[in-house]
């Protein structure tokens, strides 16, 4: 009788112990912008170093996915440290800092912000792109030939 009133003691506090310490895991996917495979090790890397549990970075579909311990971290400090590589990602942008310290392979077609944004006035469909001379220049190619600065002075 000892005896079973012992295992019953250590059955009750093992599954007790797996309760309180379970973790709440959380699994996401978001978007993240990047190019090619040294990206997908930077952004992996960023992710797990903010706490992610798992993190692969698919560059095709430019999805990051992600599993985390939300009592240890949160989707906001996984981005945020992301776009602190130089990434941006749905919820935080890269600063042009951060960016420009991507090697040219890295660095994508980053949308400008658009007028609600506190980085400017710009139309939102004017995207930034690489010039000739490796610079960031505005790309005002809009539908039907006209530029969205055309369209803008219209307005």
């Amino acid at each position: 009788m000892k005896t079973l009133k012992t295992i019953s003691f250590i059955a009750l506090f093992i599954s007790l112990s797996y309760f309180v310490s379970a973790q709440s895991q959380v699994t996401e996917n978001l978007k993240v912008s990047g190019e090619c495979g040294m990206c997908k090790k930077k952004i992996e890397k960023a992710a797990m170093d903010a706490g992610a549990t798992y993190a692969a970075w698919d560059k095709d579909t430019k999805i990051l996915s992600l599993k985390y311990d939300d009592k240890a971290t949160s989707t906001d400090k996984i981005q945020q440290k992301i776009a602190d590589a130089g990434y941006d990602t749905p919820r935080f942008k890269a600063t042009d800092e951060a960016y420009n310290k991507l090697e040219e392979c890295c660095q994508y077609e980053r949308e400008a912000p658009g007028k609600d944004e506190k980085k400017g006035n710009m139309p939102m469909d004017m995207k930034m792109k690489k010039g000739k001379d490796g610079k960031m220049d505005m790309d005002c190619s809009g539908e039907k030939g006209k530029s969205c600065c055309e369209k803008k002075a219209e307005q």
